[in-house]
């Protein structure tokens, strides 16, 4: 295995432009909780999370943050933060119980008060549509093997942008397709739990990419093309670099590229990648006259989901993990670079107008509130996101993940990504040493050296 000599960060580039939209994650399954509540409809993350030895523990969603009653609190912190945008996704099941049909007032009135709460207190909603948790009703029809569920997103994109689209500038319709299809329908590690094949994980991947088509196309006809940014939020696995040699560079990139077009090619290029399509053969998706029209109507922006990567050098064809390289609760190995080099190659290949870090964190329980190993992870990866946009990348947000601990899928409570601590026995929220250090980066609009120097209002 080679030595990997990571790219280290510019001190005059740790600035970032003005205007720079700071900003923190979350999504409606991890912290809402009150899951049957008001005419919620069950979720297929609700019937996972009930089936037995499915979640660490025996864990549910079932209260979680319960942010759904503790929002204002919750907004407040965001507020103290002084965090400029919040990205925050909305459950599908409790505005659409069934997924189709009625829509309920008690659901679409939680989220007008989050929008409402975010614009009172000086904060940029962001809203995204899906973040993994289907009505379990469209669950029962196929899911996202059905092209039907991909029409009734576009018909929940129709009722959110009549109900908040005089306040909600910033859409995205789908969060993470890898984990929606790979993850739930080959590997059957996510709800629903379906363990199939490449062909119906192929046509699950492009349901998801309809689903965000047809959801833009409702947005976009509902409230002026112009008036809006629709954006599409995708978790690539990165692939980086062994070195600064010019051949790692090009071979890692080639990797990285090669690996993210089946997504992102149907959506600037209006085309699947023809040689991993005939390299699939019999495993190809149904695609329909028209569909790949329908989805080449290029996104606004590029929302990039980041948390660790791969190595790769031109001395050996696989790529490796670099063993010296720290790593997180999660075993995922710390790479700050992949905020350098991931932005750089997506705009060069698919040249969205501009492109977002949607979510960047580290599940880290080390050091409790004081969470050394958090701070420092994002220290560094903002040091290399300066130095991207520095070099001409054109990102112009970063929402740091997340902005409490909460429930992580099939890991329950056991994991912890936030930037304020939560008691789940007590609900109690307290603000991380990483949390004042962001909000001083926030205040500055730079990168911070050390422990943070400012005390929370």
């Amino acid at each position: 295995m080679p030595h990997a000599q990571v790219r280290t960060s510019d001190p005059r580039t740790e600035s970032f432009p003005e205007g720079f939209l700071w900003g923190s994650a979350t999504s409606s399954f991890q912290i809402e909780g009150a899951w049957n509540e008001d005419g919620k409809g069950e979720s297929n993350w609700d019937r996972f999370c009930h089936t037995p030895e499915k979640i660490f523990g025996g864990h549910t969603g079932d209260v979680a943050c319960d942010h759904y009653h503790r929002w204002q609190e919750d907004l407040d912190l965001m507020a103290r933060l002084g965090l400029k945008s919040y990205r925050f996704s909305v459950s599908w099941p409790r505005i659409q119980p069934k997924g189709t049909g009625p829509t309920l007032t008690k659901g679409l009135d939680f989220y007008e008060r989050i929008v409402d709460g975010c614009l009172e207190r000086g904060i940029e909603p962001c809203c995204t549509l899906f973040h993994w948790d289907l009505p379990q009703a469209l669950e029962d029809k196929g899911g996202w093997a059905n092209r039907d569920t991909a029409k009734a997103m576009g018909d929940l994109a129709y009722h959110l942008a009549n109900r908040l689209g005089d306040r909600v500038k910033r859409w995205m319709p789908i969060n993470e397709g890898p984990c929606i299809t790979d993850n739930a329908y080959g590997r059957g590690a996510f709800a629903p739990g379906i363990k199939g094949g490449v062909q119906l994980v192929r046509q699950t991947r492009h349901t998801v990419l309809l689903a965000h088509a047809y959801a833009s196309q409702a947005l976009r006809q509902t409230l002026g093309r112009d008036r809006i940014s629709v954006g599409f939020v995708h978790n690539p696995t990165p692939i980086l670099p062994a070195t600064t040699e010019p051949a790692d560079i090009a071979g890692a990139r080639a990797k990285f590229l090669e690996g993210t077009a089946w997504w992102l090619d149907p959506l600037w290029k209006g085309r699947y990648p023809a040689a991993e399509w005939e390299r699939l053969g019999a495993d190809v998706p149904e695609v329909l006259d028209g569909e790949l029209a329908l989805i080449g109507d290029k996104p606004d922006f590029l929302g990039l989901n980041l948390y660790y990567a791969e190595r790769f050098s031109a001395q050996e064809p696989a790529t490796w993990k670099r063993p010296e390289a720290l790593r997180t609760d999660f075993d995922w190995v710390v790479e700050p670079d992949i905020l350098y080099w991931v932005p750089l190659w997506c705009q060069e290949e698919w040249k969205p107008d501009y492109m977002m870090i949607t979510e960047n964190g580290c599940a880290w329980e080390a050091g409790g509130l004081q969470d050394d190993h958090r701070l420092a992870f994002y220290r560094e990866h903002l040091r290399s996101l300066a130095q991207s946009v520095a070099d001409g990348a054109r990102v112009t947000g970063y929402f740091a993940w997340s902005l409490l601990d909460n429930f992580e899928w099939t890991s329950g409570y056991s994991k912890r990504f936030g930037l304020v601590h939560v008691d789940f026995q007590t609900q109690e929220r307290t603000p991380k040493a990483s949390a004042k250090w962001y909000a001083q980066v926030i205040r500055e609009n730079r990168v911070v050296e050390g422990a943070p120097q400012i005390q929370l209002p």
